[in-house]
């Protein structure tokens, strides 16, 4: 199986038509249908099923594709590392991203690294911990930020300046809103949206023998989203403070947890890495940009 037939495949997956993925691929159309055929036959299963005017995948073609996708994308990757391995003015990144306001220390990173490689492209990819990790791990990213400490004997990471606060974000008029803090006794009964790996992991060793009273309404990757649904008077959000807009007259209010939870941000990449040019440098700056005086807190290295 070669990448150039993974290229054919995921263009027909893409344009659901053959004479399209044809003209996208500037090949014709009787090749391109010979390479998926080869495919097929090399895999023992259809992946197409062919309409009047369409054809659209089978549960093997969308397996194939997300498979495909991977080995696409590492294959550009380590393309472009090459090609850019005597290029000293720049390069491409690929990041991993939990959701937290404390990114603005690693955007400031970017922004350092970039006055001083101005040909420095930023790929990122948000998501929970499991989205993100496997990407690692296959080698689609080059580092992860996570909101939970990495395990040390897989990872070497660098924390966070500064620690994110949780609390629950409620509409401004509800009578939550007129406490300084919000506990566990509070959140009783009450329809809550939170993620699902804070749910089974920060939230219940802060609630402990409170945590059977709580109540999971649904699980959100994005607090935004989330928001949104308080807004509706669907239920409240547990989530770090600074994600969603809570100021006066926004419609929501932010109240942090009592007794006080925090969680730290890790960068965090693969132990033993073999890093691109961009991304040794980029590390650097990492390290510089975290530990100015001018930030909160030192960090610590693993």
């Amino acid at each position: 199986m070669e990448i150039k037939t993974l290229r054919y495949f995921l263009a027909v997956a893409r344009e659901e038509n053959m004479s399209r993925a044809a003209a996208f691929l500037h090949v014709s159309q009787p090749t391109l249908s010979k390479q998926i055929k080869i495919l097929e036959d090399e895999l023992g299963k259809l992946l197409f099923v062919r309409h009047s005017r369409s054809i659209s995948l089978t549960e093997e073609g969308i397996l194939l594709r997300n498979r495909a996708q991977d080995l696409v994308g590492m294959a550009d990757k380590i393309e472009k590392e090459f090609s850019l391995l005597d290029d000293i003015t720049g390069g491409d990144l690929y990041l991993g991203l939990a959701e937290s306001a404390q990114i603005k220390h690693l955007a400031r990173a970017i922004k350092a690294c970039k006055a001083k490689y101005p040909s420095l492209h930023y790929h990122i990819t948000s998501g929970d911990t499991e989205q993100i990790e496997e990407k690692l791990q296959k080698g689609l990213l080059d580092f992860l930020v996570l909101a939970e400490c990495p395990d040390s004997h897989s990872y070497e990471y660098l924390d966070f300046p500064q620690a994110d606060t949780w609390g629950l974000v409620m509409p401004e008029n509800d009578p939550l809103a007129r406490k300084d803090a919000i506990t566990v006794d509070d959140l009783a009964g009450l329809p809550l949206f939170c993620s699902e790996q804070a749910w089974t992991g920060d939230v219940r060793r802060w609630a402990g023998s409170g945590f059977p009273s709580l109540q999971l309404e649904g699980t959100f990757r994005l607090s935004y989203n989330g928001s949104v649904f308080v807004k509706e008077g669907l239920g409240y959000l547990l989530t770090f403070d600074r994600l969603v807009d809570t100021a006066k007259g926004s419609g929501l209010a932010f109240r942090p947890l009592a007794p006080r939870l925090e969680s730290r941000l890790s960068i965090a990449w693969k132990r033993y890495q073999s890093f691109t040019p961009i991304a040794e440098r980029f590390l650097a700056q990492l390290r510089e940009t975290f530990s100015s005086p001018s930030k909160d807190s030192p960090i610590s290295v693993s």
